[in-house]
């Protein structure tokens, strides 16, 4: 059997010594870039992994980060989260990280329980998702000074969602103004937008996209919004295509409506009527409805960039983050997936 590299194998690979090697590794801000970035070549070179016990004992850090499971509510968007959880908790492992999951139903009841894991010492830092207007995890989060990233935006009530903390998210304005250009160009000049009712900061973003790419082609459409379901987007979509048989095509702000409105057009007669959702779900992949691709595994990448660094191997501490940049953002453009009688 093949003995695992140790830190001294490292530090004579790199060229340095045993405490420039631990210093890398849990504490890299103290380290000089290019000496830093040669001793990271080395331990992934030489595929080297720190005893996980023994770093938690030495450094008082638990190595561990804090994720709300959210609770089930029904539909079939769901998979996004839970290939954003697979791919953090893939990441983090391969930088010696691990990912501890928490059940809260309010967000006061998450800040609560994120209070009993920090004052316990069983995190280090947290990823927020479900991000909202005012969102009040945040500001507790920000008092306490716990290391926090969000998925999704910090959006305020301005409707900017820039400049309050770090966050990853997908570019939901991108991936609907490239579905309406690429309808526009295959189907006709009348595209609707069914998205849900104005206030949702997510669902705001994703009206935002189509309505520029109508602009921007001297076209005009209908705008019309539901609650999230299928059987709801079904309902208003049949009303709106019998009163209106003109429309092109429709963009969606995620695939339970796109199989709504996918639906109606099929009961009027019309199954080969356009429909793009979003979130590219197994269940749209199965009825042949194109989607936007949120490419929840980059979104992942970027919350650890942004917690630790692009290499580093423990979470930085909130003032270490905001010196070095302030508010810092990925912003992860998403991809159109065309399907049915689309062409790509």
């Amino acid at each position: 059997m093949t003995k695992a590299p140790t830190v001294e194998d490292v530090a004579r690979a790199a060229g340095v010594s045993r405490q420039t090697v631990s210093n890398v590794l849990n504490s890299p801000d103290i380290v000089r870039g290019p000496t830093r970035e040669r001793v990271q070549r080395a331990i992934a070179e030489l595929g080297y992994r720190p005893h996980a016990a023994a770093r938690r004992l030495r450094t008082r850090r638990s190595s561990t980060i804090g994720v709300r499971l959210d609770p089930y509510a029904g539909g079939i968007s769901g998979v996004v989260l839970d290939r954003f959880v697979h791919a953090l908790t893939e990441r983090a492992s391969e930088r010696g990280m691990r990912i501890l999951l928490y059940a809260a139903r309010t967000p006061a009841e998450e800040i609560e329980r994120i209070g009993d894991l920090v004052d316990g010492g069983e995190i280090d830092a947290v990823v927020l998702t479900g991000t909202s207007h005012e969102d009040t995890r945040t500001t507790w989060l920000h008092e306490r000074g716990v290391p926090f990233v969000s998925f999704g935006r910090p959006w305020r009530s301005d409707g900017d969602g820039a400049g309050e903390h770090s966050w990853a998210d997908v570019d939901g304005a991108a991936g609907t103004r490239a579905a309406t250009r690429h309808l526009l160009d295959q189907a006709g000049p009348k595209i609707a937008f069914l998205g849900w009712p104005e206030g949702s900061g997510t669902g705001d973003d994703r009206a935002r996209g189509w309505s520029e790419a109508m602009a921007d082609a001297g076209s005009a459409g209908p705008r019309w919004h539901t609650e999230e379901s299928v059987g709801l987007a079904r309902e208003l979509t049949g009303a709106a295509l019998a009163a209106d048989p003109a429309v092109d095509a429709v963009v969606c702000v995620s695939d339970s409506l796109a199989i709504g409105a996918h639906l109606a057009a099929t009961a009027l007669g019309r199954p080969d009527l356009p429909v793009v959702g979003f979130d590219n779900t197994p269940a749209a992949e199965a009825l042949g409805i194109s989607s936007v691709e949120q490419l929840p595994e980059q979104v992942a990448a970027g919350v650890l960039d942004l917690l630790m660094g692009p290499t580093g191997g423990v979470v930085l501490r909130s003032d270490q983050r905001d010196s070095a940049e302030e508010a810092a953002y990925v912003l992860v453009e998403p991809r159109l997936v065309v399907r049915g009688g689309l062409t790509a």
